[in-house]
């Protein structure tokens, strides 16, 4: 049985670099920084680049060429490069892809970092960013000017859990002949393949579920050949590379990727449930709910609904304090994709450098809580949601 043939958890398990004399079971760890040549020529040969093989760990490593390697079998992609963060693939993927003057598209509800960097760095070298709202993507065409070069979202969106049609947005950018780039850090491979709705290049936040135990950074950029290549040789002379033990901890990690998550979506789904009927609660935002309001969309693009629940609790900020100080099991924490539950106040922390008018457009409250459902039995996560809200 050929490895394409094969099923998304037997990829995710069975692919790995090739055994060495040991003949071990488990992939080795790497921990070198450097590799030796038997000659001057096979090292002329290695950096011409005549000759595929490993030369220094800022470039590549057995251990993150096999995370990579796995994540392009689950995503659907050509090629891949590794990265320290999530928000290091993040910043090299458009330096690497932008020039000053150009202008790109994104959704207005992006992280709170990947906003600063769109608004306080970039535009230092005269590359310009036009945002659309999360429930507008028919203004993008509108948006479009002669030096757009790139159509950019997260789906769903942090923190907001908000869904983006990624097949109309594959077809604007290919009618236009722009980039589609899609962060898919909250679904991961294994809920959702924006390359099937024709994204050029995916971004994944390696440090949250694929981890999924709180334990490394990491991140990843995923997509053609061509295009990696160009975010290849910028990182290669800027240096924003993995380690090769992340990438030995996330590689193994991808092994229990599928059962971990079945169970995080589970459990979030069964919160989100509980949460829309509580007296407490004004709204409750989780894709595979109803209520949703692009429910239609992510039953289409999404296997499961993720293990993200966003949830305003009454009172605003007096509200959200009292909540969060009641907490007792979950985690009050800014992480997310852990195997604990984890709490959080984006009006406060992820998103709290984002201007009043900046949070409101992407529907942060006061009294917004982003929950990252974990692992525990769900009886004793709601219960500890519950007797939080009791004293709200």
């Amino acid at each position: 049985m050929s490895m394409d043939s094969q099923k998304f958890e037997t990829q995710a398990v069975r692919a790995q670099t090739g055994k060495t004399q040991f003949r071990e079971h488990s992939t080795p760890l790497y921990l070198t920084s450097g590799f030796v040549f038997d000659d001057s020529e096979e090292m002329r040969a290695a950096f011409a680049e005549e000759k595929q093989r490993d030369l220094y760990s800022r470039y590549s490593n057995p251990n993150t060429s096999e995370f990579v390697d796995k994540i392009c079998k689950l995503e659907g992609a050509e090629d891949g490069f590794a990265f320290a963060t999530g928000m290091a693939a993040v910043y090299a993927t458009f330096a690497a892809l932008l020039n000053a003057g150009d202008h790109m598209i994104s959704c207005r509800s992006v992280f709170g970092a990947t906003h600063a960097l769109f608004t306080k760095y970039f535009p230092k070298w005269d590359i310009e960013t036009s945002y659309f709202p999360v429930n507008q993507i028919d203004i993008i065409e509108s948006l479009i000017q002669p030096n757009t070069k790139i159509i950019y979202a997260e789906s769903p969106t942090n923190p907001g859990v908000d869904v983006l049609d990624l097949e109309l947005l594959g077809k604007i950018a290919k009618k236009h002949k722009l980039l589609l780039i899609i962060d898919n850090c909250f679904a991961t491979p294994y809920l959702q393949n924006p390359i099937k709705f024709g994204a050029d290049l995916v971004i994944h936040s390696a440090t949250k579920l694929i981890d999924g135990q709180g334990r490394v950074l990491g991140g990843v950029t995923v997509g053609s050949r061509e295009l990696i290549r160009e975010i290849y040789l910028f990182s290669r002379v800027t240096g924003p590379a993995m380690s090769p033990f992340n990438a030995w901890v996330l590689s193994k990690s991808l092994e229990t990727l599928a059962v971990r998550t079945d169970r995080h979506c589970e459990n979030a789904l069964k919160l989100a449930e509980f949460l829309e009927s509580h007296p407490k609660i004004n709204w409750v935002k989780y894709p595979f709910l109803k209520s949703h309001p692009q429910y239609e969309v992510a039953k289409k693009q999404m296997k499961l609904g993720g293990n993200i629940v966003a949830f305003e609790v009454n009172g605003g900020v007096q509200g959200g304090k009292m909540f969060f100080d009641s907490i007792k099991m979950c985690s009050l924490s800014a992480n997310l994709g852990d195997s604990r539950t984890i709490v959080t106040h984006p009006a406060s922390t992820t998103h709290a450098k984002l201007a009043v008018e900046d949070k409101q457009a992407v529907g942060i409250t006061d009294g917004m809580v982003r929950c990252s459902v974990g692992l525990e039995h769900v009886d004793d996560i709601i219960k500890d949601i519950e007797q939080a809200l009791e004293r709200v």
